[in-house]
């Protein structure tokens, strides 16, 4: 039995099948034909090729470029990334203005390029070009333009989408519609259109409407976009070690509801509102009707107004007769166009604690007001970004505001101490937008400024310098009031309006105007700040009266914090006949308006 199994192990190790094909190793057998190593290589070349074609015609066509641009971004960061690490050094101190130059190039063209959020985003980083290098300033003014228009055939779909019916036409929603854009933006393109008639009313006879189209590849690139953006903002804050991805979610979240037009007519009518409310307001401003029944998610429809865009400055001089020649049809000159615009974001920010966040030159009309045809009226477009303060935040930024033109340096302190912010002075820099300190005497040396002036340091010691103030800049990301980069650029585009018409109107006296008058309607609020032991305790409408008198000297024209260049002292000269404006008042109060006055002074004129 035992042989009879070790036979068939036998024939079975035997088997053909289970022989290994020893004849490869023979001699002389024949070796099997081998590719060369080049033709390999191109096959694999080739399907890579076939491989990346397909992905891209696929994601061109259904996914509106989505991974495209991310792989853009991402390319233009590393690109950024690298040269900042390797060209930003001592050494070469004298070549970091082309440094900067070439990133601007390269951050330009990628926004530019990618369209979309992405001129959003570049359109923040213009509105705050001052805090960054010279060639960032110059490259980024010219996002503000015209984006690129749509074909009508996608207007046509978006149509058909949304209402089921095309623009004009028969069983169209309009009597006419105009297939070319009279504006085009980062996300959406405006046309004209008229409305059929009401009952009563001959054909041609309806009303003409502005009909803002949302960008059909805007929808599907958002939240690509969105993630791109985590992803470098993570990315810069590990690479440079500066606290800049908190803001993330914050800035997303306001990005996302730009997209929903229906709650960008809710945003309009409420400001309408607050408008019609307003005395000061309710005859130099005027915000579009809008038409719910005709407004969905990607379309709405408003009123059509006629007016001359900001961005158009030399039509706005001609318009207000300030260029040479031009027939003067609108009275009060460029400052009748800037004062109820400082006015109405001031009253944003410090009364109704709800702010425009988009004021650049495109959304901006002015007009003849209908009722007195030469007197000048703003109209404020495009509702889509806004921000809701807290009632806490709205006081302690008009206190703020208060404290800083008053010299009250206590409050400024104690609330930038809340906000989790460790250094007051580039605060108050980034608030008034121009170099501030808050303590008398020389400014204290920062330990990595020692031995050398700031004006001495070279190019690369004085970016080290700015980049530590930066980081020592936010010591709590957590308190820090996110709304405050959307106020910022609110107030960086008001600047910016201000300066492109010659500075016509002071406005960092209307805003602390607006600030102080804030504080008197709110007469809960009784901040434990120094400016209370300085003063006896009296009422917040006290206060500011004798806020106003700390500024009383200011009605000149423009200031020194929105000019290019000069000094900016004409139209800070006091006027000081105190004998017959001050007579009577009480000894503590007059002295207390000295202080505040001269204090007041020193912040506008120290450079």
């Amino acid at each position: 039995m035992l042989l009879e199994r070790i036979w068939q192990a036998g024939l079975r190790s035997c088997n053909p099948s289970r022989i290994k094909h020893t004849q490869n190793f023979s001699v002389n057998s024949p070796t099997p034909r081998t590719r060369p190593r080049w033709e390999r290589y191109l096959r694999r070349t080739a399907y890579f090729g076939l491989g990346v074609g397909t992905v891209y015609c696929l994601d061109r066509q259904f996914n509106a470029s989505a991974i495209g641009r991310n792989l853009r971004t991402l390319w233009a960061c590393a690109l950024i990334t690298a040269d900042y690490k390797l060209n930003f050094t001592p050494e070469k101190s004298d070549q970091i203005p082309q440094l900067h130059e070439r990133v601007a190039n390269v951050m330009f063209n990628l926004f530019t390029s990618n369209g979309g959020l992405y001129i959003k985003i570049g359109q923040a980083i213009g509105a705050n070009a001052a805090f960054l290098p010279r060639p960032m300033q110059v490259k980024f003014a010219s996002l503000f333009d015209d984006a690129p228009q749509i074909p009508y055939s996608e207007v046509l779909s978006v149509f058909k989408s949304e209402f089921g019916r095309p623009p004009s036409g028969p069983g169209g929603m309009f009597e006419y519609f105009d297939e070319q854009a009279i504006a085009s933006a980062s996300i959406a393109q405006v046309h004209k259109a008229r409305m059929w008639p009401e009952p009563g009313q001959a054909a041609g006879e309806g009303q003409w409407v502005a009909v803002k189209v949302q960008k059909p590849a805007v929808a599907k690139q958002t939240e690509w976009d969105l993630g791109a953006y985590r992803i470098v903002m993570w990315l810069y804050e590990k690479s440079f070690e500066l606290p800049v991805y908190f803001v993330v979610d914050f800035v997303a979240d306001h990005l996302r509801r730009e997209l929903d037009f229906v709650l960008e007519a809710e945003n309009a009518q409420r400001t309408a509102a607050y408008v019609a409310q307003d005395p000061r307001l309710s005859k130099t401003v005027y915000i579009p009707r809008v038409f719910p029944e005709l407004t969905t998610k990607r379309i709405m429809t408003a009123e059509w107004i006629d007016g001359v865009r900001l961005s158009d400055r030399n039509a706005i001089l001609r318009l207000m007769g300030e260029l040479p020649g031009a027939s003067k049809s609108l009275r009060g000159g460029t400052r009748a166009v800037m004062e109820p615009m400082v006015e109405l974001f001031s009253a944003q920010m410090f009364l109704w604690g709800w702010v425009h966040c988009d004021p650049h030159p495109g959304n901006v009309l002015v007009r003849p007001h209908p009722a007195a045809p030469h007197t000048p009226q703003l109209v404020l477009l495009d509702h889509g970004l806004y921000v809701q303060l807290t009632e806490e935040f709205r006081r302690d930024w008009c206190g703020v505001w208060e404290g800083l033109l008053a010299g009250e340096w206590a409050v400024v302190d104690d609330v930038t101490r809340k906000w989790g912010v460790a250094m007051p002075d580039l605060f108050a820099s980034a608030v008034l937008m121009r170099p501030t300190r808050l303590r008398r005497g020389r400014p204290q040396r920062k330990p990595e400024e020692q031995g050398k002036r700031f004006e001495d340091m070279t190019n690369y010691e004085r970016s080290v310098v700015m980049k530590a103030r930066l980081k020592g800049f936010l010591t709590d990301t957590d308190r820090m009031p996110k709304v405050l980069i959307f106020l910022l650029r609110n107030m960086r585009m008001v600047q910016g309006n201000n300066k492109s018409l010659g500075s016509p109107v002071n406005r960092i006296k209307i805003t602390g105007f607006a600030a102080s008058r804030a504080l008197t309607r709110t007469p809960a609020h009784r901040p434990s700040h120094a400016s209370v032991r300085v003063l006896p305790p009296r009422s917040l409408s006290y206060r500011h009266i004798l806020h106003r008198r700390c500024l009383f000297g200011s009605h000149g024209r423009g200031s020194g914090f929105d000019r290019c260049s000069g000094s900016g002292a004409t139209g800070w000269v006091l006027r000081t006949r105190l004998s017959a404006v001050y007579a009577g008042w009480p000894r503590p109060a007059l002295v207390w308006m000295l202080r505040r006055m001269l204090l007041m002074v020193r912040v506008v004129y120290y450079r």
